[in-house]
């Protein structure tokens, strides 16, 4: 019961009017994840995902309904600074000793969720977030969700991230594509879903890997020709698929093993960069 309560969830919590963008989030932990995470995350709205590696953050939104701003503002009241925000004194005095990280100038929000300009450092603040429009945003966000749940075997996080892509896939607009990309979903699109489908039907980790492997195959080739507005890293682990080696797309740099989990977390090597 609880499985079917996390996937009506899923297919419900669907973004329309996506934009997409990516921007850097200040934090050091699993922790700082879960709250940046929690604060920006607002269903039918905004869904956020954040490395602790790279600091980056790919965020999509409904911009009929909501701003990156409004976003950030809310990360900053949770206690963690941004590009664009620097977090209350108080919210980030609150933050766990673990949580603690370097500050940087920006522009401070106080509690009511206003903001005043502070002096900004060119030497700290790299600019404004990276936005644009992208019919598969949803899709490629909930990609990098299931491959995050199988490089920490949660079987049960992949199942539900999966019936969320399947539920993306399905929700493509295609006249939102023309030319290249439209040619490109089309010939991708139904092995995509059949993936997904069968990856969201179990909980079984070493079921999930086995269609995750032929998934990220054909991701890649779409995601070749329908960019992300930040690099995607194509990594190669030669382990998986019984000694066949696999690969898998990931936004960040460090090797996060989606076939081999928490046993060889690191194992594998950046094969190509998508830019």
């Amino acid at each position: 019961m609880f499985i079917c309560l996390l996937l009506i969830i899923s297919c419900k919590a669907q973004i329309k009017n996506s934009k997409t963008g990516t921007i850097e989030i200040y934090g050091i932990c699993d922790m700082c994840k879960e709250t940046i995470e929690t604060a920006a995350d607002k269903k039918n709205e905004v869904s956020l995902h954040w490395n602790q590696n790279s600091k980056i953050a790919t965020v999509n939104f409904d911009s009929n309904k909501t701003t990156l701003d409004v976003i950030l503002k809310r990360v900053a009241l949770a206690g963690y600074d941004n590009e664009k925000f620097l977090a209350p004194s108080e919210a980030y005095n609150k933050l766990p000793a673990c949580c603690k990280y370097e500050r940087k100038k920006s522009v401070m929000v106080d509690r009511s969720g206003k903001h005043d300009d502070m002096q900004r450092s060119n030497d700290t603040i790299k600019g404004t977030a990276n936005i644009s429009p992208n019919p598969l945003s949803e899709v490629y966000a909930a990609y990098f969700k299931l491959k995050d749940a199988l490089a920490k075997d949660n079987g049960i996080l992949a199942n539900t991230s999966a019936n969320a892509l399947y539920k993306a896939i399905e929700d493509v607009k295609m006249d939102s594509l023309a030319g290249v990309e439209h040619a490109i979903w089309m010939k991708y699109e139904k092995a995509l879903s059949y993936d997904a489908e069968h990856i969201k039907g179990v909980t079984e980790l070493e079921h999930q890997r086995e269609h995750f492997t032929s998934l990220s195959k054909n991701m890649y080739e779409v995601m070749k020709v329908i960019n992300l507005n930040s690099p995607v890293y194509y990594d190669f682990c030669p382990m998986a698929n019984n000694g066949k080696g696999a690969n898998w797309l990931s936004l960040e740099k460090p090797i996060s093993n989606p076939f081999m989990g928490k046993a060889m977390p690191t194992c594998g090597k950046i094969q190509e960069t998508i830019k």
